[in-house]
């Protein structure tokens, strides 16, 4: 099941390509740590494709198409040393929505700035098991330019303010 965000169109994939663009400029690019050596430009040129044309699901089924990912690494263990872990089999899931959504909801902010509006949290996807963190968010109107700074500077998973509220929260954000 994909996300439903309320304001993917062409003026917002716009300001979303200027994100993107803008982490390359300053090589600010997530790169999970299960992406495979040398493969940092595909995942690029996916990512960007992602964002002009497709969605998140596209985005997942390319990492796939394409194993971009590891299937396993070593991971430490509590008591010291080393063993050998798999992938989860959710990685590429995770990754394509994490980015797709981050970029979505950085144009929706540069968008909602330019424009004179809020933003506002709501449940995209459906989810099986919500936090009560996330479900505290829904609903919260949310300053632009305070989100898109937050979103910037804090690459990959962890937000300050905690949107889009981590891997498979199913949050993101919508124009109030």
């Amino acid at each position: 099941m994909t996300i439903r965000f309320n304001n993917l169109d062409s003026t917002t994939r716009d300001y979303m390509r200027g994100e993107v663009n803008l982490d390359f400029e300053n090589a600010k690019v997530y790169y999970s740590k299960f992406l495979k050596a040398g493969l940092k430009d595909q995942w690029d040129d996916l990512l960007l494709s992602a964002v002009n044309d497709h969605d998140e699901a596209w985005l997942e089924q390319q990492i796939g198409a394409n194993q971009l990912l590891v299937d396993s690494y070593q991971k430490r263990k509590p008591k010291g040393g080393f063993t050998t872990a798999k992938v989860p089999y959710t990685a590429p899931q995770t990754l394509a929505e994490g980015e797709f959504n981050r970029f979505y909801c950085r144009g929706l902010c540069a968008r909602a700035i330019e424009e004179g509006k809020m933003v506002q949290v709501y449940r995209g996807k459906e989810v099986a098991h919500a936090r009560s963190a996330s479900e505290t968010m829904i609903g919260k109107v949310v300053d632009p330019k305070v989100l898109l700074e937050d979103l910037r500077v804090n690459i990959g998973v962890d937000t300050a303010l905690g949107l889009p509220a981590g891997p498979n929260s199913g949050l993101t954000i919508k124009l109030s």
